[in-house]
């Protein structure tokens, strides 16, 4: 991919490819389920592989946070040109922030991406914590009177 441009190969991928989510329904947005797409939506700046620097995060095991990353100068390398890194679930959620948008944004990588990469994160964090159980309702007015009557 080094010797085509990104636009052109968006230009020319961007109606049909693996990646692409079209719905019958018309006006409905397309989406995009690319492992390096952060915002899973059908787009030139979030696709991941058109873009020579891309991110995506994903969740694994035990509460951890995964994210990947694709090296600048690895197109004709595509095995060896994701750099993948886990951040555990053992570490607070604001550090695991912290880490990500460190990792996205001050490295020079794309800082236009850092609050999407941070949103996700959180989203994924969000999704792996327990349920709380509902707690029983309190009865109130004259259900609870009687209620109370009874006892």
């Amino acid at each position: 991919m080094s010797n085509v441009s990104a636009d052109l190969i968006w230009e020319i991928s961007r109606l049909q490819n693996a990646y692409l989510v079209k719905r019958k329904t018309g006006g409905a947005p397309q989406f995009s389920r690319d492992p390096l797409n952060l915002a899973n939506q059908h787009s030139r700046k979030y696709a991941g592989y058109v873009n020579d620097k891309a991110v995506g995060i994903s969740a694994n095991e035990k509460g951890a946070v995964q994210v990947k990353s694709k090296k600048a100068g690895s197109g004709n390398k595509p095995a060896s040109g994701v750099h993948t890194v886990t951040y555990g679930g053992n570490k607070t959620s604001r550090k695991t922030y912290k880490a990500v948008a460190n990792q996205v944004a001050k490295n020079g990588y794309r800082a236009d991406l850092r609050d999407v990469a941070v949103s996700r994160v959180s989203a994924i964090r969000r999704s792996q914590r327990a349920v709380k159980p509902t707690p029983e309702q309190k009865l109130r007015g004259n259900a609870a009177k009687r209620a109370a009557a009874k006892q």
